[in-house]
């Protein structure tokens, strides 16, 4: 998932195709549905992003008691609005009356808090959790924003390649040189400096043990004269989320695609190309496409059916855009990398969002 963030935003308002009492408000890239005549291009507004979850006050305050996601609907989600797809919640709340908006953006201000918004957690099945240990030396991954909220991040024509984004779970492996230790982790858990209990019922673990990655990684470590190596990838299939690529069942295997490598090196972390480095070693997420950035082609390349299965057995989640050569983003403060969801990923009915 990406950051929750709740800023202040300067507007584009376009037209609605099929509705006279509604416009576009646009944010970056995000579209969200607003009432006509509620605001003009150039005006200052709050966006309130997908996965937010909102509280009471605020929700009836905004006229959208019981129009919410969530078993308390309370959570905002994509939804089509008159054929429109609308991300997000444009406003501006009672609580921020008087506010210099303009201002609070260039403070980069986050009113979150300030507005008692969260972050939507899902809830973790038992096959993904498990007991944790302090893990102080793993190599964390980092949340990757949307390129339609940050369209900024690369240059136009900059050379990239657009890898496949996987609807799994993210399995973050760390070897140790010095030591031969592996730590596993998810995601979620590995944000907070824990990793998981060796398990054999464990999802992460019985990925990792099925495809040898805490083998790969070590001879990673050994090839680049590195203290740690962290590998990376999903990890997908029947019983982990709603989009299964043809996984057989519960009782098999899980698939797993590596998608990123981090290594530590003379003291300095540096992320490096998975594809250049673990070709034939461990499964890859999917090459798409490489070329010049242009937005519109990232956006049409999120949508379309799954590549992994070879089979095309259901939607495309979307995607991940990377520069060819890694570099600092003063967009982000971190890496250059960015994804794209598909419309219908967004959309669908019934969907899971495991970490």
């Amino acid at each position: 998932m990406s950051t929750l963030r709740v800023t202040a935003e300067r507007l584009t308002v376009l037209e609605h195709p099929n509705a006279d009492a509604l416009e576009l408000a646009q944010v970056g890239l995000y579209r969200a549905v607003v009432a006509k005549g509620a605001f003009r291009t150039g005006d200052w507004a709050v966006y309130i992003p997908e996965q937010a979850v909102l509280p009471a006050p605020l929700i009836a305050e905004l006229g959208l008691t019981g129009r919410l996601a969530g078993s308390g609907a309370d959570r905002v989600r994509a939804v089509r609005l008159r054929g429109e797809l609308s991300q997000g919640i444009v406003c501006r709340p009672a609580a921020l009356a008087g506010t210099d908006l303009r201002a609070a953006a260039a403070r980069g201000e986050d009113f979150a808090a300030l507005l008692g918004v969260t972050k939507w957690q899902p809830p973790v099945p038992t096959t993904m959790s498990g007991d944790v240990v302090p893990a102080p030396d793993l190599l964390p991954w980092v949340e990757i924003e949307n390129l339609k909220r940050f369209p900024d991040v690369f240059e136009p024509g900059e050379p990239v390649v657009v890898t496949e984004k996987l609807h799994g779970s993210c399995c973050l492996v760390t070897y140790d040189a010095a030591t031969g230790e592996v730590w596993v982790s998810s995601k979620g858990v590995g944000a907070r400096g824990l990793a998981l209990a060796e398990d054999e019922r464990n999802l992460y673990w019985r990925a990792v043990r099925a495809h040898g990655v805490a083998r790969v990684a070590a001879r990673l470590a050994e090839r680049l004269g590195a203290q740690r190596v962290g590998v990376f990838g999903e990890v997908y299939g029947a019983g982990v989320q709603d989009l299964t690529y043809g996984g057989s069942g519960r009782g098999a295997e899980p698939g797993y695609a590596a998608f990123d490598v981090s290594a530590l090196v003379g003291g300095r972390l540096r992320w490096l190309p998975a594809a250049e480095l673990l070709d034939g070693e461990l499964p890859l997420v999917p090459e798409l496409w490489r070329g010049p950035f242009a937005a519109e082609t990232v956006l049409a390349l999120a949508e379309g059916r799954e590549t992994v299965s070879g089979r095309g057995l259901h939607m495309r989640e979307g995607v991940v855009v990377r520069p060819l050569a890694e570099r600092y983003s003063p967009v982000l403060g971190g890496r250059a990398i960015a994804k794209a969801v598909g419309d219908a990923y967004l959309t669908r009915k019934g969907g899971t969002e495991y970490e």
